[in-house]
C-alpha cells in the first residue's frame, strides 16, 4: 500500500510545487523584502540542516501572515521533523488557509505529524475542499489508513478516489496519469484495470521504470512470484546502473523472505544515489533484520550526516543504540534533537 500512496503522492507534490512556482512569480511581496527574505530563507536553511533551534524558527516563520504561498508549503515540508503540540496547531490552522498550495502543504505536515486516527479527525473534512486539488491531496493521506482508522469519512474517501480515477481516464495519452491510475487500480484491488492501465503507459513510454516495477506489483497480487523476478532480471539487465530498480531488487527480495539477497540490490541502489534518504533507510532495516546491528548503525549515522534534520533516522538510530547497550551514543543524539526541537514527544516520552 505505501508504492500506491508515494506514487501519488510525487504527482500531487509535482503539481502542488508547479502551481505554487507560478503564484510565487505573480507575487510581489509588501514588506521589508530585504529583512523578510534573510530571516526566513536563514530559518529555512536552519531546519532543513537540523542546527539547534531549528524547531523555535521555524514555528515563528509559519506564525508569520506576510509570507507569500510558497513560502509558507516550502515550511511546510520541513514540519514533519520538528512534531510537537506547536507545531500541529501550526499545521492545522495552515488547513483552512486561503490558498490551495498551502492547505496542501498543510495535509502533508499533518500527516507526518499525527497517528492516523487523528489524522482522520484532522483531514477529513478536506475531502469536501472546493478545491479538486486539494481533495486529491487529502485523500491520498488517507489512502493508507484501514476501514476503522477513516471511520466516518469512509464513504466520502472512496468518492473522492473515484473522482480521481474519473480524471485520470479522462488523459489516455498521458503516461504519467495512466501511471497514477494504474497505481489506484492496484490499490483497490482491481488488476484488470491496473494491467489496462500500465499497458497505456508502456506504449506510451517503453522505458518507464515506474511502470516495471507497478507490474511486478501486480503479478505478485496474481500470485506470479516467478513472472515478477523474471521481468525484474530482465530489466536489471536492460539497466543495471538504475538505483530505482536496484532498490525495487532489495525491496522485492526482502518482501519474499529473501533478505540476505536483498542486501544486494539494496547496498547497490545506495552505492548508485548515496544520498536518496530513503535508500539508506530501507538498507538499514535490512542489515538490522539480519542482525548486522553495526551495520545498520552506521547507515543510519551516514543518513543523519548527510540529514541531521532526519527525525526518523535519528529515532531509529537512538533505538539501535539502546539494543546494543551504547547509552553515551543515545544521549548524544537525544542532546542534539533537545536542541533543535525541545518539545518533540520522544524527549517528553524518555525514548
Amino acid at each position: 500500500m505505501a508504492q500506491p500512496r508515494r506514487y501519488l503522492f510525487v504527482s500531487l507534490m509535482s503539481a502542488l510545487i508547479a502551481g505554487g512556482l507560478w503564484y510565487g512569480m505573480r507575487s510581489a511581496p509588501t514588506v521589508a523584502p530585504a529583512t523578510t527574505g534573510h530571516s526566513y530563507s536563514a530559518a529555512l536553511e536552519q531546519a532543513h540542516n537540523g542546527q539547534p533551534g531549528a524547531a523555535r524558527v521555524l514555528y515563528q516563520q509559519l506564525a508569520r501572515t506576510d509570507l507569500s504561498d510558497i513560502r509558507r508549503a516550502s515550511l511546510h515540508a520541513e514540519l514533519p521533523n520538528y512534531p510537537s503540540p506547536q507545531a500541529l496547531k501550526l499545521a492545522d490552522a495552515d488547513l483552512l488557509n486561503p490558498s490551495p498550495l498551502v492547505r496542501q502543504a498543510a495535509i502533508q505536515s499533518v500527516a507526518g505529524l499525527v497517528p492516523n486516527a487523528q489524522r482522520t479527525l484532522l483531514l477529513g473534512p478536506l475531502l469536501e475542499d472546493p478545491e479538486q486539488s486539494v481533495r486529491f491531496a487529502a485523500a491520498n493521506a488517507l489512502l493508507g489508513l484501514s476501514a476503522d482508522e477513516q471511520g466516518l469519512y469512509f464513504g466520502p474517501l472512496q468518492q473522492v478516489v473515484d473522482e480521481y480515477e474519473r480524471d485520470l481516464t479522462t488523459r489516455p495519452d498521458d503516461a504519467q496519469a495512466q501511471g497514477q491510475l494504474a497505481r489506484l487500480y492496484l490499490h483497490e484491488g482491481q488488476l484488470d484495470q491496473a494491467q489496462a492501465a500500465l499497458e497505456k503507459v508502456t506504449a506510451l513510454e517503453p522505458d518507464n521504470l515506474r511502470a516495471v516495477v507497478a507490474q511486478i506489483e501486480l503479478l505478485d497480487k496474481r500470485g506470479q512470484a516467478d513472472q515478477a523476478r523474471q521481468l525484474l532480471a530482465k530489466q536489471l539487465q536492460a539497466h543495471p546502473d538504475s538505483a530505482y530498480l536496484q532498490h525495487a531488487l532489495g525491496v522485492w527480495l526482502h518482501n519474499h523472505g529473501q533478505t540476505e539477497y536483498a542486501l544486494l540490490g539494496l547496498a547497490k541502489a545506495v552505492e548508485l544515489e548515496p544520498d536518496n534518504s530513503d535508500y539508506r533507510y530501507k538498507l538499514a532495516v535490512a542489515l538490522h533484520d539480519l542482525e548486522q546491528l553495526e551495520a545498520a548503525q552506521r547507515q543510519l549515522e551516514e543518513l543523519l550526516q548527510r540529514q541531521p534534520a532526519n527525525r526518523k533516522a535519528r529515532i531509529l538510530l537512538i533505538r539501535y543504540w539502546k539494543e546494543t547497550g551504547q547509552i553515551q551514543n543515545v544521549q548524544v543524539l537525544l542532546a542534539q534533537l533537545e536542541q533543535m526541537n525541545p518539545d518533540d514527544p520522544a524527549l517528553q516520552q524518555g525514548l
